[in-house]
């Protein structure tokens, strides 16, 4: 995996989490003696990621201070740094100049946690060669808090429900993607989402959802924050 560029999107307000991290990016939240991002990083780090992109934003020089150029953990890390909120897919958009030379890339959400292996999904995205996105989507007993993603018997996802509220079961989108490049080519130049924005833009151009079944949790909310406390702190 050393080819492959992880982007990462840390730029967050994190503003349902500041009654318990109220000072700083709820991406460097301490879980242990470890900050939620470091997590991140030491988990690509062990699958053979050596090239980061961190798209950072609110209390950025907190996270560029701490991770510097990334050789405490025998990475390289660059950064791309909004100066206001552009949102999950405008940030990638603005780090464009950052993935020139590259054909694919992975993304993923700098507030979440799965458990997964980043080589067998980057093998299902070579695999499905047509398509210009990859997502890990999880089962989860009540997805009445997330969208849920539809997909067919081949794994190409079909479309997209808003979350409704109802407590059923659903496959939700983990936050972790693979793109081609030519997916900037969809992002508008201004603040967007890739999940309301962008995703419906290219769902005709291949979109296929591997299914994950490891561990996942984010920390969008005390309470999620806490059970990460207990599901991560030995990681």
């Amino acid at each position: 995996m050393q080819d492959v560029k992880a982007i990462m999107l840390v730029g967050g307000l994190g503003t349902r989490l500041r009654s318990v991290v109220a000072s700083k990016p709820k991406v460097l939240a301490s879980i242990g003696e470890k900050s939620f991002l470091e997590l991140l990083v030491c988990q690509l780090r062990s699958q053979g990621f050596r090239h980061f992109l961190m798209c950072t934003g609110y209390l950025a020089e907190q996270i560029e201070s701490k991770f510097g150029d990334g050789r405490m953990w025998d990475v390289c890390i660059e950064y791309s740094r909004e100066e206001m909120p552009l949102g999950t897919a405008g940030a990638l958009k603005l780090a464009q100049h950052h993935l020139r030379d590259t054909s694919e890339f992975l993304v993923l959400n700098g507030d979440s946690f799965l458990e997964i292996d980043f080589r067998r999904l980057m093998s299902f995205h070579r695999e499905h060669r047509h398509a210009i996105a990859t997502m890990a989507v999880l089962r989860v007993p009540n997805a009445s808090r997330y969208g849920t993603v539809d997909i067919d018997a081949n794994n190409r996802v079909v479309g997209f429900v808003e979350k409704t509220g109802s407590e059923t079961p659903g496959l939700i989108n983990g936050g972790i993607y693979i793109f081609k490049r030519s997916v900037l080519e969809h992002i508008p130049e201004e603040p967007a989402s890739l999940e309301k924005d962008v995703f419906p833009r290219i769902l005709q151009r291949g979109i296929y959802a591997q299914e994950q079944h490891g561990t996942f949790i984010d920390i969008g909310t005390p309470a999620d924050y806490a059970r990460a406390q207990e599901l991560l702190q030995f990681s």
